[in-house]
């Protein structure tokens, strides 16, 4: 059931709240290879993260390559617990652009990052369990 709405590439704008709009600019919409842009918006700031799938194994797991200004590395973790449950794991690391601020902004994005992730896991959660 997590699997479903990881694996919907498109439909991350559902339960993230950065997420405002993804285009695929590869003709695979899921698997390694797929890539896409995501219009990102976090309060005021707004950007164009450009992504890549480079790992990906059916019902398991998702890693992303950020390529754009901000780079970096994502995945998406799924472990069957007992009964219906799944462990869901999401660990980001990025790369803010030195001529940017680099560290600094990193320093100042990384709360308000989390707390923005924290959310997406809660509307996450809300879509599998009201599903």
């Amino acid at each position: 059931m997590v699997w479903a709405h990881i694996r919907d590439i498109a439909g991350h704008t559902r339960w993230m709240s950065d997420a405002e709009a993804i285009r695929f600019t590869s003709t695979s919409h899921g698997g390694v290879g797929t890539t896409f842009e995501c219009d990102t918006r976090i309060g005021p700031l707004r950007m164009t993260d450009r992504m890549e799938v480079t790992e990906w194994r059916e019902g398991e797991l998702m890693a992303i390559r950020h390529v754009g200004i901000v780079t970096g590395e994502g995945r998406f973790e799924l472990r069957p617990l007992t009964g219906d449950r799944t462990r869901f794991a999401w660990t980001e690391e990025l790369n803010f652009p030195r001529r940017r601020g680099g560290r600094v902004v990193a320093s100042i994005a990384a709360p308000i990052l989390a707390r923005v992730w924290r959310g997406n896991l809660r509307r996450l959660r809300e879509l599998v369990e009201h599903a």
